[in-house]
């Protein structure tokens, strides 16, 4: 095998466009170049060599460290920056204003780090023999956008010119990304510059422009570095994170029924925080109705769903009758606020039970026209007694009616504090989210514009599209089609 030596590094650096006085920030792999004379060593010196005196090499001092890394942190030369989680050193010129305070910086990698400094002063990014997901400047995009699914690190204690200093960085980077996948688009926008040495690849962009130009992407679609594999549980959540942070801009609260989310508690908790929905309308638990389970064990549920951070939001009874009680109990004792049953010609012996007890009911319309819902609505209002109506499209499709434009405009909108996504066709068939007769697109439209404040809740027809997520993802098309 053909030896690589600190000339021939120069030459092929040269060839990309590097010239002296320039700055770059470093990510490698010595390996990847194959036989080297002078190892790490030539590496280093054959890119100072190429910057000359006005030059600086960066390289990230953090994590697990190559051999190039390792030998320009140990220079008698180098400078580097104080930081406990993303720290660099640098040689050259600019060394001391890059490294300069890093510690002090609001975020990690973000305005006054050397990675948005080394940008703003027209300097490179150069993987050598690595990929895009060794590009650590691709974080500051991520902090610059302020991406909801980072994190806030744990406060650390470390010493700093300045003394001991106590502190933690919001909008953290995490765990998976697939900044790989980014390489095609930055290719074919002509960001980055392509070549080879020995073994490796190495990759040459304009940092500014690269941060610009993922910049832009990430405003349109802030998920633009996280993998589609449903088996990455690390880009699952962090999707989560960004639905829920897009779903908490919405005037109105979404739920999830737990029988669409699954059949046990730790299931149902799994399923929620997978797709970003923090709360839902407890309906049924290990394949049963409300009605069939103890008090106890809705109690116990309520209490074990809490704790994985999901709320319960209501409870739901599926009929009327001698559950009504056992339900109400179970609300009060587990401090669920909220019942939820069909509505019926004793709906006013059914409310002011309720009211008893401390607890807000809504009737949600089975099987019945939009006459019939408004009379008994109307008429508990007219006796005193507050009630909301848990409205359900696919029902009102069922029973032959248009959802939005006869059932929703017929006097039925004042009472409205839930609304059932769930879609249907007039035969009764469960739809996917617009896919039905139920409206459901118009009805969420005229609510966004009324600002209504209550709950949205995907039911357990959903099923007909698949699970929880899928039923998630409807909703995102549904809303990004408004």
């Amino acid at each position: 095998m053909t030896s690589v030596t600190r000339d021939d590094i120069a030459t092929a650096l040269r060839r990309m466009g590097l010239g002296e006085g320039d700055i770059v920030l470093l990510h490698s792999s010595v390996a990847s170049l194959g036989r080297v004379d002078g190892g790490a060593e030539a590496v280093v010196e054959a890119f100072l060599d190429v910057l000359g005196p006005e030059g600086t090499l960066v390289v990230p001092t953090f994590g697990a460290l190559g051999t190039i890394t390792e030998v320009v942190r140990q220079r008698p030369d180098a400078v580097r920056s104080v930081h406990p989680k993303a720290s660099v050193a640098a040689v050259g010129a600019a060394a001391e204003a890059l490294c300069r305070d890093h510690w002090k910086a609001d975020l990690a990698h973000g305005p006054d780090t050397p990675y948005q400094r080394l940008a703003d002063m027209g300097g490179y990014v150069c993987l050598l023999g690595v990929d895009q997901d060794r590009n650590t400047t691709l974080h500051t995009v991520e902090e610059i956008l302020r991406l909801p699914y980072l994190t806030t690190t744990a406060e650390t204690t470390f010493e700093t010119p300045e003394g001991t200093v106590t502190r933690s960085w919001p909008f953290f980077p995490g765990p998976h990304r697939d900044f790989i996948g980014l390489e095609r688009r930055l290719e074919q926008a002509g960001k980055v510059r392509l070549s080879r040495l020995g073994r490796a690849a190495i990759r040459l962009m304009k940092a500014l422009d690269l941060i610009e130009f993922c910049t832009a992407i990430g405003r349109a679609d802030p998920a633009f570095v996280l993998c589609d594999n449903p088996a990455c549980t690390d880009c699952v959540r962090q999707r989560a994170a960004l639905r829920r942070d897009r779903l908490a801009q919405e005037p109105f609260r979404v739920a999830a029924a737990a029988s669409l989310a699954g059949r046990y508690v730790e299931e149902i908790a799994e399923a929620c925080q997978n797709t970003g929905i923090d709360r839902v309308e407890l309906d049924a638990l290990r394949g049963l109705p409300l009605a069939r389970l103890k008090t106890s064990a809705i109690v116990a549920a309520v209490a074990a769903l809490r704790d994985q951070g999901v709320g319960v939001c209501a409870l739901r009874l599926s009929a009327a009758g001698e559950a009504f009680t056992a339900a109400l109990t179970a609300a009060a004792e587990a401090g669920v606020g909220r019942l939820v049953m069909p509505l019926t010609d004793r709906a006013g012996a059914y409310a002011a039970a309720a009211a008893e007890r401390g607890v807000r009911i809504a009737f949600a319309n089975r099987a019945l026209m939009r006459d019939v819902v408004s009379d008994i609505m109307l008429g508990l209002r007219s006796r005193g007694i507050e009630a909301g109506l848990a409205f359900s499209p696919a029902d009102f499709a069922a029973a032959g009616e248009n959802p939005f434009l006869a059932s929703y405009r017929h006097r039925l909108r004042r009472f409205i504090d839930q609304v059932d996504l769930e879609d249907g066709r007039f035969d009764g068939t469960p739809a996917t989210l617009m896919q039905g007769n139920a409206e459901i697109k118009e009805l969420v439209s005229i609510l966004r514009c009324c600002s209504f404040d209550g709950l949205m809740v995907l039911g357990p027809r959903n099923r007909c599209g698949g699970g929880l997520l899928d039923a998630a993802k409807a909703l995102d098309r549904l809303l990004e089609s408004l």
